[in-house]
């Protein structure tokens, strides 16, 4: 039982590894496929329009309530691995490159929440501080290609992708091998095709699901965002000479210390209580962010991203505690899947919105609109003050 937790969290590291390893090597891929600069948010919401596309998938059929959650996770792995290796092949254009992106994302669909089914299915007692390393694992993941890249920056690109393929298939060998299913698990005998909105019937579940909503609004901008930030100071200020990528890791990957921290937190303080502090914290950065990244000073600029990168996320293991928790135990696996696939298809707007105000707003006013998501989070969490704490 003691090798379960760590195995379950150094396979989703593996395997989220993939999630920006397209956006790690973006100039790259643009100069060799002649897309403009703004090509990274086309980038990223190929990822995320697949990883919707595969949850709502997962969910309808219920896969990971009717089959064995490690074999789905080992099966999504593999293919997910093959996908990302797919910007590899020669003659490949911009519309096929996205397709292998867009596939990518469909397959860490059976990663990112079945892991957290899985979680789910071996600890219902201090499930938030397991989804507290489960979700750092995740943002140390994604966060992994820029310190590859940044390692590797004398190397051919391809480096990466080769190397983050590589950690998918070691990460769903080891669930498949390590992980059997757990002893609070309830498999589901047959598809119902509305067993996912099973759980937006109960209060508690609908003000969790709204508060991750908010959240995810900001958190992915924000990451997708971070290098461009980064670079944008670099051009004004040449003489700062700033290493991007390796910033973008730190700033991304500390992230999962909050996570990790804040599950620790919650069992004394409640999961909704953290996850309601560190949203203020997140939305008030969002409108702090027009006078700091106006700025000249490189040091306040890099200490005011590593702190956002630590708030932005430390509630998402919250909110997945909230959701898991409140969800109907025979659909859970739907329910973790369906608000996942709704909360990533929010994603895509906000990218989207920020990749186009960026040739069309000042620099430092780029991350402003972001506050949107922690308000409307915050909106959910005040209305539905019934949420178990």
């Amino acid at each position: 039982m003691s090798r379960i937790l760590p195995t379950i969290v150094g396979a989703q590291f593996c395997c989220t590894s993939l999630w920006f390893a397209g956006n790690a090597i973006a100039p790259e891929l643009a100069a060799r496929f002649q897309l403009p600069s703004g090509f990274v948010a086309s980038l990223t919401s190929a990822v995320q329009l697949g990883f919707i596309s595969g949850t709502l998938l997962f969910a309808l059929l219920a896969l990971a309530d009717r089959f064995s959650p490690s074999r789905v996770f080992f099966v999504s792995a593999l293919a997910a691995a093959a996908a990302n290796l797919g910007v590899h092949l020669s003659g490949l254009g911009a519309e096929r490159l996205l397709a292998c992106r867009f596939l990518t994302g469909f397959f860490l669909a059976g990663i990112y929440p079945v892991g957290m089914k899985i979680a789910a299915d071996y600890y219902q007692e201090g499930l938030g501080r397991s989804l507290g390393w489960l979700v750092g694992a995740l943002v140390l993941g994604t966060a992994f290609p820029h310190l590859l890249r940044s390692l590797t920056r004398q190397l051919p690109w391809y480096y990466v992708t080769g190397a983050t393929s590589g950690l998918a298939v070691l990460g769903g060998v080891a669930m498949l091998l390590l992980v059997p299913d757990g002893p609070y698990r309830r498999p589901g005998q047959r598809p119902r095709l509305t067993a996912f909105l099973a759980g937006f019937r109960q209060p508690e579940f609908r003000a969790a699901a709204l508060g991750y909503f908010g959240h995810m609004w900001e958190l992915y901008a924000f990451w997708a965002f971070v290098p461009v930030v980064l670079a944008a100071f670099q051009q004004r200020h040449p003489l700062a000479a700033l290493p991007v990528p390796l910033l973008s890791f730190g700033i991304i990957g500390g992230g999962s210390l909050a996570c990790v921290g804040a599950g620790l937190l919650a069992r004394r303080l409640g999961p909704a209580r953290v996850a309601t502090t560190a949203l203020a914290l997140s939305g008030a950065c969002c409108l702090a962010s027009g006078l700091v990244l106006g700025g000249g000073s490189a040091v306040g600029l890099v200490a005011f991203l590593a702190f956002w990168g630590l708030v932005v996320v430390a509630d998402s293991p919250m909110f997945s505690t909230l959701v898991a928790r409140h969800a109907p135990a025979e659909s859970r696996g739907a329910a973790l899947t369906i608000v996942n696939c709704l909360g990533f298809a929010l994603t895509i707007g906000s990218v989207q919105l920020t990749g186009w105000l960026a040739p069309r707003l000042p620099p430092p006013l780029l991350l402003l609109p972001l506050a949107f998501g922690p308000a409307l989070g915050l909106w959910a969490l005040w209305r539905g003050s019934r949420v178990a704490t």
